[in-house]
C-alpha cells in the first residue's frame, strides 16, 4: 500500500468517529500512532512469489496457493465463508502486496481439494458443530504448512461470515495462531443466526422497516426450523487471549451486528484484546464491498498487532 494511501485512510477514519460514535464507541483512535511509525509501501505483483501447495487434513488432501512477498511481516490463512468457495487469489494477492504471507486454499470438497463439501447449496447442515470443527482443523492444517516453511513470522487467521464460528475453534486449538481478523462474522450461536436470517429473509430493505428491538425479539423467541446442537463462538472467545478485529456493516441482514458489538464490548470490559469497526453504509459483504476501507483498515491493524507481537517476543 503506497504511503500516500495510508494518509488518506487516516483522515477518513478521523472523520468517521463522530458519525459512528452515536451508535457504539469503536476503536478507530488506536490507528493514529501506527500510521505515523509504520508505513509500508505496497509491493508489485512481480515481487510476490506464488507456490502451489497440498496438505493433509483429517484424511483428505487440500490444495491451495502460497503467496509470499520477499520479506513478510506476518502470515495469514484465509478461512472461507459458508459457500462453495475455491482459493481466493485476488484477495490473497492484495494482502501479499502489503507484506503478508498468505495461504489460500480450495475449501474441502471444492476445486482441487478432496473431501465432501457441506453447504447450503447441497442442503446440508453446514453449521453443525461437527462440520465447523472439521473446517477449523482444515484451517489449522494450513497454518501448520506456513509454520513448516516460514517459522519466523506471526501467523493469523482472516475469515468471512461463517468463519466467525470456525476461527475461534481453530485459534483455541492451535498455539501457532497469534491474531485473527473477522469480516461480518457472528458472535451469536448458530441457531440464533438462523432465526435472524430466516426472519430477514434476504430483504435488503429490512432495516428500513424493522427495529433492533423487533429483530432481537425474533432471535430470542422464533421456533427453530432445524434441530441440532448450537455452537456458541463466545465459548471459545472467552478462552482466547490473542487480539481480534471484527469488521461489521450496519445494514447486514445475515448477522445481527449490534448484538455482536455488545458481545465484544463485554469481552473488552473483561480485558480481552478484541476490537471492531462499524461501517454504517455497508451490509454483509464488508470484505468485498465497493470501498476498500474495511480491508485497508484490517491490513493496518495487522501491521500494528505484529509490531506488538514482535516487541513482546524480544
Amino acid at each position: 500500500m503506497p504511503a500516500k494511501k495510508s494518509k488518506r485512510i487516516y483522515i477518513l477514519i478521523a472523520r468517521e468517529i463522530p458519525r459512528i460514535r452515536k451508535n457504539y464507541l469503536v476503536f478507530l483512535t488506536i490507528f493514529l500512532l501506527p500510521f505515523a511509525i509504520h508505513e509500508v509501501v505496497a509491493q508489485s505483483s512481480d515481487s510476490i512469489k506464488t507456490t502451489e501447495v497440498t496438505f493433509e487434513s483429517e484424511g483428505v488432501t487440500l490444495a491451495g496457493t502460497l503467496y509470499a512477498p520477499k520479506q513478510p511481516d506476518a502470515a495469514v490463512v484465509i478461512v472461507h465463508g459458508s459457500d462453495r468457495v475455491p482459493r481466493m487469489p485476488k484477495f490473497a494477492e492484495l494482502l501479499a502486496k502489503n507484506n503478508l504471507l498468505v495461504l489460500t486454499y480450495d475449501k474441502r470438497g471444492v476445486g482441487a481439494s478432496g473431501g465432501m463439501y457441506a453447504g447450503p447449496e447441497v442442503g446440508t447442515n453446514n453449521i453443525s458443530t461437527d462440520n465447523l470443527t472439521l473446517l477449523a482443523k482444515d484451517a489449522n492444517a494450513a497454518a501448520q504448512i506456513i509454520h513448516q516453511h516460514h517459522n519466523d513470522v506471526p501467523i493469523g487467521l482472516v475469515g468471512f461470515s461463517q468463519a466467525g464460528w470456525i476461527i475461534p475453534i481453530a485459534a483455541h486449538n492451535n498455539p501457532l495462531i497469534e491474531f485473527m481478523v473477522l469480516f461480518s462474522c457472528p458472535t451469536i450461536t448458530t441457531l440464533e443466526q438462523l432465526r435472524f436470517q430466516f426472519y430477514t429473509n434476504g430483504r435488503t430493505d429490512f432495516w428500513e422497516n424493522h427495529t433492533e428491538k423487533d429483530a432481537r425479539y425474533h432471535i430470542k423467541n422464533d421456533p427453530d426450523q432445524y434441530q441440532f446442537t448450537a455452537t456458541d463462538p463466545k465459548d471459545m472467545l472467552s478462552k482466547l487471549s490473542i487480539p481480534g478485529l471484527w469488521l461489521f456493516g450496519e445494514k447486514d441482514i445475515q448477522i445481527p451486528v449490534k448484538m455482536g458489538m455488545e458481545h465484544l464490548n463485554t469481552f473488552k470490559a473483561q480485558g480481552k484484546p478484541f476490537e471492531y469497526v462499524l461501517f454504517p453504509t455497508l451490509g454483509h459483504n464488508t470484505a468485498f464491498a465497493d470501498t476498500t476501507e474495511p480491508v485497508d483498515i484490517s491490513i493496518h491493524w495487522i501491521q500494528q498487532e505484529v509490531l506488538k507481537i514482535k516487541k513482546n517476543a524480544r
